[in-house]
């Protein structure tokens, strides 16, 4: 899908490709070749520079080729209730025009709507790469205070239930967080770079940075910091507590194995003791009393042996 935006510090018109205007924003979500040569046509755009993002497995990193440089930065994005990834999203910049390319919709860019418009300027190109960087920092953050508060979740549910269930999602949010781990660290190599090329005469016709704009990137870099540091200590933490649980699981199991083992020991008791008097020979105490004898031998026996192993913890 193509959508082409242009503001004007109000409102965000759309366009289409024969009434383009110079600071226009090309938006292009899992696009077919056919949209993505006619984005190339229209803003002499390297084709693998369009095509670079539509790899699920693409790196963050930054390229430059005359007078186009490519921008691919992992998002995050959140496949279920506890389920979530990270996508490249490509963001090539022109003389003239920006342009974005990701293979799904993503809450990064649905934020840059109609309805706040205001908040940013598509002709200010180098200040709307920045805010796109800030805002997946940001949602970075926002879902690993989500993946946070379901951890906990779990753990209460743990406490009482001990299912396969809940390991299994836990072990779902530590997938997210190794991709989310992978994500940050290289756009922080991205941001980085970005960092030092404010001063390259190599690209200042492609990236004007202003005072505020340097500011904006500073916090995209400490937003992303924080995020690694975010990741890394609730990834630490949830290792801990899946090794935790998981031996609680197997103690469980051993006293449930240990309790099965008692009673089969108690019962096998009074099996035995009848089946010694039950034989088809003469025995003791005569046949008018020999029953209640037997029983309360047997019953005699089973009690001591339940009071050894209850002495010894087996209970």
């Amino acid at each position: 899908m193509l959508t082409i935006y242009r503001s004007n510090c109000t409102q965000l018109h759309e366009l289409a490709l024969n009434t383009l205007e110079k600071g226009a924003w090309f938006n292009l979500i899992n696009p077919t070749p056919g949209e993505i040569e006619q984005v190339a046509l229209a803003t002499g755009s390297p084709l693998d520079f369009l095509k670079a993002a539509l790899d699920e497995e693409e790196r963050s990193r930054i390229e430059l080729e005359e007078n186009h440089m490519l921008v691919i930065t992992n998002i995050p994005v959140m496949r279920g209730h506890d389920s979530y990834d990270a996508l490249p999203l490509g963001i090539v910049l022109t003389p003239e025009y920006i342009i974005t390319v990701c293979l799904e919709a993503n809450e990064v860019l649905a934020d840059f709507r109609p309805e706040s418009a205001r908040a940013f300027s598509t002709f200010k190109k180098t200040r709307f790469l920045f805010q796109i960087l800030y805002k997946s920092a940001t949602l970075f953050l926002k879902y690993l205070k989500q993946i946070n508060r379901r951890t906990d979740e779990i753990e209460r549910y743990l406490r009482k239930s001990m299912q396969n269930e809940e390991i299994f999602l836990l072990l779902e949010l530590q997938k997210g967080l190794t991709y989310f781990a992978a994500s940050l660290r290289s756009n922080g190599i991205v941001l980085e770079k970005l960092l030092r090329l404010r001063s390259t005469s190599q690209v200042q016709h492609l990236i004007k940075i202003y005072e505020e704009d340097e500011d904006l990137l500073e916090d995209v870099i400490t937003e992303n910091k924080q995020a690694i540091e975010m990741v890394e200590m609730y990834s630490r933490i949830l290792n801990g507590m899946m090794d935790t649980f998981t031996s609680i699981i197997s103690n469980n199991l051993n006293r449930v194995m240990k309790f099965l083992a008692s009673m089969t020991i108690i019962l096998a008791i009074p099996t035995m003791v009848s089946s010694f008097m039950g034989m088809n020979v003469d025995v003791p105490f005569g046949p008018n009393s020999g029953f209640t004898i037997t029983v309360l031998f047997a019953i005699v026996l089973t009690a001591l042996s339940a009071f050894g192993l209850w002495r010894k913890g087996m209970f």
